[in-house]
């Protein structure tokens, strides 16, 4: 099909179109049928973008279905997929409607709640598609509009300050990349990402202000683009705006956000710091290894002394993004290959735990762990659903957890063995608050009055965790789904990673492990 890629990322935008044009009113029916609408196009979208997904050929590293033409002013729309990036089309595509679903209980500003997810839904895409600087900065910087509005008006008590403070970090992070994009335009002439990344960006080493800068221009530029992705993921230091935004998100808002909104700043290091400053990323890789370990462990060990469901299971997310991070900067075919597992297995996980909460929280209206206890009383087909998705939050074998987890921890263990030595003792601090979170909220004795009314899930909610169980088990048993689509692509990137590196002689600093 002719322009896939473009339909795919516009249809949710025509949609939120017509519902700002032509649907009226606040009532029950108008209510009904901004949520039917968004629903419909979401679901459409999942289904055109299968398209890709099946026409995709995994052995071609190339770019495919490129569209390309003239923009204002002279800039390009150019949108494309590789092997990297398609899968992560194709689950923004698949949880949209999934979080529509989730959002059936909204009363208030019911239009504009849809339109925002919608909108939010062609600018992820967009980011994901770009190929060009500038098309991709304004996706990447828009999708920001939209959320910031999702925690501010339907988030919680606080939702003022945590919208603030999300927009104000994302944003402060992405105005160093801008300036990177001025400095590659003005040294390569193009904003063309395919071209940059087969242009070689000056790496002679200089000083500034009396500081030695080894990788020169390379490694100020990776250091620019770091400012922003490292927040987007977030990394640790830079993570405190994502347990107040999870917190303050109405549970649509906390799904996509952990589900995809996260993965941006991972698909940031894949598409532009690796292949486009290669010596940056290798001068400043042990910093990265070890800011990704102090993640794993420190954010894991905060996330055992919380009393909100979701603070904890916010700062399990930065744990998980820890091991993405590390997995990108061993620089290795594991490595890679496990940070993109990983991604993508959070996006089904995370999105289903704070679905998982916000299950109880629409009976209770309270997020704090001592309120509960015993649920598997009243509501044993959900204490089976939590079960299995905190089994896949610990990396349980047989669940997309363990895989993506396994392969970064190789893929680091041949990179610097004491980073991930400690990052895997993370694997059992997640153990630990997982497993007592679950003992706390669903064993026990059901002591609190309130609880002894509950109801167990509903259809529609059982509808929304099916195809999130269906993914997490189908990625851990048969990895091969996803491995043979990014395999080839991420070998390439591999290999012209390390080519660079010989050609500006020097050499990565892998530690050989012997057999």
């Amino acid at each position: 099909m002719d322009n896939i890629l473009s339909i795919v990322t516009f249809i949710p935008a025509v949609a939120a179109a017509i519902l700002a044009l032509f649907l009226r009113g606040e009532d029950e029916a108008a209510q009904r049928n901004a949520k039917y609408v968004a629903l419909f196009a979401t679901s459409i979208t999942f289904l055109v973008s299968l398209g890709i997904y099946f026409e995709f050929d995994p052995a071609n590293t190339g770019f495919q279905f490129v569209e390309e033409a003239e923009w204002l002013i002279g800039l390009k729309y150019k949108m494309g997929v590789d092997g990297i990036s398609v899968l992560f089309v194709m689950l923004t595509t698949f949880v949209m409607p999934l979080t529509i679903l989730a959002s059936w209980n909204v009363r208030s500003r019911v239009k504009e709640y849809m339109i925002a997810f919608l909108l939010l839904e062609t600018l992820m895409l967009g980011v994901f598609m770009a190929l060009d600087l500038v098309l991709f900065y304004l996706f990447f910087e828009a999708g920001l509009i939209p959320m910031f509005l999702i925690i501010g008006i339907w988030g919680g008590a606080n939702r003022i300050y945590a919208s603030f403070k999300f927009f104000l970090y994302t944003f402060l992070g992405s105005v160093l990349m801008l300036v990177a994009m001025v400095a590659m335009f003005a040294d390569a002439g193009t904003t063309d990402i395919e071209t940059l990344m087969t242009h070689t960006f000056a790496s002679n080493s200089f000083d500034v202000l009396g500081i030695h800068v080894v990788g020169g221009m390379q490694t100020l530029m990776f250091l620019a683009f770091f400012a922003s992705f490292a927040v987007k993921m977030p990394m640790w230091p830079v993570h405190t705006w994502l347990p107040d935004a999870h917190v303050q998100a109405p549970t649509a808002g906390s799904v996509v956000l952990a589900a995809i909104l996260l993965k941006m700043g991972g698909y940031g290091f894949l598409r532009f710091s690796l292949p486009m400053f290669p010596v940056g990323s290798e001068v400043m890789t042990d910093l990265v290894l070890w800011m990704s370990a102090i993640a794993i462990v420190y954010t894991s060990l905060v996330a055992l002394v919380q009393d909100d469901m979701k603070k904890l299971i916010a700062y399990s997310s930065v744990a998980h993004m820890g091991f993405v991070t590390m997995g990108i900067f061993s620089a290795n075919q594991q490595g890679i290959d496990g940070a993109i597992f990983q991604m993508l297995s959070h996006g089904f996980i995370s999105a289903a735990l704070f679905l998982i909460v916000g299950v109880i929280y629409d009976r209770m209206h309270t997020r704090d762990i001592s309120a509960y206890g015993g649920l598997v009383i009243r509501m044993p087909a959900y204490a089976l659903v939590f079960m299995f998705f905190t089994m896949g939050n610990v990396g349980l074998p047989g669940t997309s957890g363990f895989v993506g987890e396994f392969l970064t921890l190789m893929g680091a263990f041949q990179k610097n063995t004491w980073v991930a030595a400690i990052a895997t003792t993370g694997v059992i601090f997640s153990a630990c608050y997982a497993l007592w979170l679950y003992r706390r909220v669903v064993f026990g004795d059901m002591i609190k009055a309130g609880l002894k009314t509950i109801t167990d899930m509903s259809m529609r909610e059982r509808v929304i965790f099916a195809p999130l169980v269906v993914m997490t088990i189908l990625l851990g048993v048969y990895p091969a789904v996803v491995t043979d689509i990014i395999g080839p692509s991420t070998e390439a990137l591999v290999a012209n990673f390390n080519q660079s590196l010989a050609a500006a002689d020097l050499t990565p600093a892998t530690q050989t492990v012997s057999h």
